[in-house]
């Protein structure tokens, strides 16, 4: 899971006398940090987001060390700490409440220097608009086109095309705008999503029960189903169930906390809490899907970034942080470049594997934790149980490392 050891070769840098555009498809968790980094980086921004207005839906966020250390690179001055919960202890534990293993992220974030934060996605989102005031976003605006000229008689600018007929020009474009990305549409044409055969409940109560302790991530594994608690700060808990289900109903599913409890039957009392203080309508379901991993993001001067470029399974709980680093070394590739499409394909060379292994890890990852079947099962938590320490050590350093790249 690890960046590609050799660093492709920089694009040329020249200096510009007046500040080039970027559009900005998405106002989520990668669009409004892609937003940040490339003010940063001496281009003007506007971004552009379908929904009518920016709120963010309740589920929760792990913005690990290394998206921490994106984020401080840009010197935003973003305390997520104050408004969520540091990490502070990994378990993962059978349905009623066994330890399996705990993870030594404690010590590795130590080492690091960078807390990882357990947050809500509205305060995250907040945190990054404040960070990002001045910089214009422009809701109800659906892409539904773009065009250059190819010749490059145009200058190489980009044109966006909107639902409601009205257009934006600018010098680039990225696509951050989420699993059914519209620019990425345009430029790999249609796709079918990966489905990775359950269903994800989640949901943010208020909570407190005594089992579960301040800073705390908890995982409960059972038998084609899951189950984890994550303390996101302000007595408050995200808390997201699994259960194995066919695509058709996970794509429509309609049902209620009863199907939820029933679900987690016999399960752990601070599991069962946390469903019954859930009102029904708190609940937010969702099927688990990805994608085929895309080799090229990006064509001119047009590229994507987060889900819109690299989307995966959520066990590692990197999606965000993915989408974090992405927009950072966008902004890095960016900066004082004379060739943009050239800055682009750079960019893109510097995450290509990184992501890579994330997406393939993730599902890897994924299918091994929803085994359901009696061989699989007890093969699952044995293997987390009696994994090396200093092997399972390296594999999450390398995941909580941000390599960064020269400004």
């Amino acid at each position: 899971m690890s960046d590609a050891t050799t660093t492709p070769e920089r694009p040329r840098r020249a200096p510009r006398k007046a500040p080039r555009k970027a559009l900005v498809i998405g106002a989520g968790i990668g669009g409004l940090t892609a937003a940040a980094a490339l003010r940063k980086a001496g281009l003007d921004v506007e971004v552009y987001e379908r929904a009518g207005e920016l709120r963010a839906a309740g589920s929760g966020l792990s913005v690990m060390s290394n998206a921490i250390a994106a984020l401080d690179s840009l010197g935003l001055g973003i305390d997520l700490a104050g408004r969520g919960q540091t990490l502070e202890s990994y378990h993962v534990r059978t349905p009623r409440g066994r330890l399996i293993r705990e993870f030594p992220f404690p010590e590795i974030i130590a080492r690091i220097g960078a807390p990882s934060v357990l947050i809500t996605r509205a305060d995250l989102q907040q945190a990054l608009l404040e960070a990002i005031e001045g910089i214009p976003i422009v809701t109800g605006s659906t892409a539904t086109a773009f065009e250059w000229d190819e010749t490059g008689a145009d200058d190489g600018g980009v044109r966006v095309t909107f639902a409601d007929g009205s257009e934006a020009y600018g010098d680039v474009l990225i696509g951050a705008d989420g699993f059914h990305s519209a620019v990425r549409r345009q430029l790999v044409g249609p796709e079918d999503a990966q489905d990775s055969g359950y269903i994800c409940w989640l949901a943010v109560v208020p909570y407190a029960h005594p089992k579960f302790a301040p800073g705390s991530v908890i995982h409960y594994w059972g038998a084609g189903r899951r189950f984890g608690l994550v303390d996101v700060g302000g007595g408050r808990v995200y808390w997201w169930g699994t259960k194995n289900m066919p695509a058709e109903r996970s794509r429509s599913w309609k049902g209620d906390r009863t199907e939820i409890l029933a679900t987690y039957g016999g399960w752990a009392d601070e599991v069962r809490h946390a469903i019954e203080v859930t009102p029904d309508d708190a609940v937010i379901a969702v099927p688990s899907q990805d994608r085929a991993f895309l080799e090229r993001w990006g064509r001119g001067p047009v590229t994507l970034l987060g889900d819109a470029a690299h989307p995966m399974l959520t066990s590692l709980g990197q999606g965000c942080c993915m989408a974090i680093e992405d927009a950072v070394v966008l902004g890095r590739a960016l900066a004082g470049a004379e060739d943009v499409p050239a800055a682009l394909r750079h960019y893109e060379d510097l995450r290509r594997e990184r992501t890579r292994g994330m997406v393939a890890a993730s599902r890897g990852i994924s299918t091994f934790e929803q085994s359901e079947t009696l061989i699989r099962r007890p093969v699952r938590d044995a293997y987390f149980r009696f994994m090396p320490q200093r092997k399972l050590t390296r594999m999450l350093e390398d995941a909580l490392t941000f390599q960064d790249v020269a400004p």
